[in-house]
């Protein structure tokens, strides 16, 4: 039967091995299970037949040990009888039962390790399973943070290196630099200042602008 070619390979599969080794544990795991599930289906249908097989291997061994023991009862009543040619051939036919046995025996005990085996595969097949069903709800969780964090790290990046903030500060730099250029060449067309000019104009309108309010405050008094 093939399934029980992969006996030694299903039994030593390390789920937690695999999981590890993998670049996406999400996908792995889908795979997994679906090879898990494929199998275990296989091993459900394997056993039901191994099963019946060591049932009947079993029955038939137990109905030839049963058979011998009536033969060798048999075979003492007959000797108590004073038949011995009746115990003799009971004791024969005990023999031929007892050959027989030898094969039902080994038969049975190949059914039996065969249905051993089928019922450790399953067992470890829905324990692998249900392991894989926990891990991958765990998996999913942790890829969803994982993802979250990943779309808030982008938006902490924008708003650090590229946000309207930082445009702004670049633009109002920018008119600041322009306006301190203009005011710059509007103080260069301008020329030089003469000084002595704006002295003198300085203290010829501040002397007139006395002489006026002086005279203005004599005519209130009435003096001349």
């Amino acid at each position: 039967m093939g399934i029980l070619t992969r006996f030694k390979d299903i039994m030593s599969s390390n789920i937690n091995a695999l999981l590890d080794k993998a670049e996406d544990p999400e996908k792995m795991i889908e795979q997994c299970l679906r090879n898990l599930n494929s199998d275990l289906g296989k091993v459900k249908s394997e056993t039901a037949v191994v099963m019946a097989e060591e049932q009947r291997s079993k029955r038939e061994l137990d109905e030839c040990t049963a058979e011998i023991n009536k033969m060798q009862q048999y075979a003492i009543k007959a000797l108590e009888a004073g038949n011995e040619d009746d115990a003799k051939k009971f004791l024969e036919k005990k023999g031929a039962l007892t050959s027989k046995q030898a094969g039902l025996q080994q038969a049975y005990d190949l059914a039996h390790t065969n249905a051993t085996n089928m019922r450790n595969m399953h067992d470890k097949l829905v324990k692998d399973i249900n392991e894989l069903n926990s891990r991958k709800e765990m998996i999913k969780g942790k890829m969803a943070v994982a993802k979250t964090q990943e779309r808030l790290n982008k938006m902490t990046s924008n708003m650090n290196g590229n946000s309207s903030i930082s445009a702004f500060e670049r633009m109002e730099a920018k008119a600041n630099a322009a306006m301190d250029k203009a005011n710059a060449m509007a103080e260069l067309n301008a020329g030089p200042s003469d000084s002595i000019e704006d002295l003198t104009a300085k203290y010829a309108g501040s002397t007139s602008n006395v002489d006026d309010e002086l005279a203005a405050l004599k005519a209130s008094l009435g003096q001349h």
